[in-house]
This record gives structure tokens, sequence and C-alpha cells, in this order.
């Protein structure tokens, strides 16, 4: 299991987003992430879910949210218990569908006032440290009935250490 603070970039359509993934608050979730942008899996998906004054959600391989895995071979549990990163504007958090079905899906938050209603029920593990500005633009993209973007969002995900 990773530890410590990793930097990822997360390289979009609409620009770049760099962040601070803590390990140390979430080493499973952490090495998850970096294991599964190291070997290629997100680049080229699109955040399938766009919603003004929430969020930002991808790492579907499906595009549209019921699909994605972990390197651990099915979904893995939540890291909740003594996880103290907050539900603010700019952490990114696992998306789910009920406690401890994490996989490779994630979401940003763009909300100025955050999401506290959502603590307790995902996994924060890091934080934009730049480019918050372009998960503005992204959340105001035009979508459909479903919060889908009409035009594709794409990334890919850069280790950088």
């Amino acid at each position: 299991m990773l530890t410590g603070k990793h930097t990822v970039v997360l390289k979009t359509s609409e620009g770049d987003l760099t962040l601070e993934l803590d390990a140390d608050s979430a080493p499973k979730t952490v090495t998850n992430f970096v294991a599964l942008a190291e070997a290629g899996y997100y680049d080229g998906l699109i955040f399938h879910r766009v919603i003004p004054d929430f969020m930002i959600q991808g790492g579907d391989p499906n595009g549209n949210g019921t699909g994605g895995e972990s390197i651990f071979g099915g979904e893995f549990e939540d890291e909740i218990v003594g996880n103290n990163l907050p539900m603010e504007r700019g952490y990114i958090a696992m998306a789910n569908s009920g406690p401890n079905t994490n996989g490779s899906q994630f979401f940003i938050i763009q909300k100025k006032d955050g999401t506290p209603w959502l603590t307790g029920h995902h996994t924060v593990f890091g934080k934009v440290t730049e480019g918050m500005n372009v998960v503005d633009v992204i959340v105001a993209v035009p979508r459909d009935s479903s919060d889908k973007p009409l035009e594709p969002v794409t990334f890919t995900v850069e280790v950088v250490k």
C-alpha cells in the first residue's frame, strides 16, 4: 500500500488539473487510483456526470455510471473511519453505489460550500491543488437530462510522483 502524498495530473479536454492524493488518509484508495492511472485505465475516459453547483464524476469505462473495477479483484471497502479529509470544494472522493462498493469511479466536488451531507458515505482521498477553474468549466458544459455532457469531456491521468 502507498503512503504519503502523491501528485497526479488529470489532463482533460478542457484543461489540466493537478491533484494531491493523501495515501495516509486513504491508502487502499490511493493505491488503487495510482495503479489504475499507471496502467492507462483512465486514458480516454469521460466525465459521464456533471452537475453545476455540485460535482463532476468520471472513471467509468462504460461511460454511464454502471462500470468500473479496482486492482483488488472487485469492489473494495470504504476508508472513512480515521479519514479527516473534508467533503469540501476541490476535494476528490470515490463514487459508489453504497457502502464498500468502490471501484474506479470518482468525483471532484465543485460546490462552493462543499457537500457535508456526503460525509461518511464516500472515501475522500485528495484535493485539487491547481486548475479548479477547469472543474468550473467542465461543470458548466451543456448536458442531457441524465447530466451527461452533450459533447464528451475526456481525460487521462498522469502520475507525477
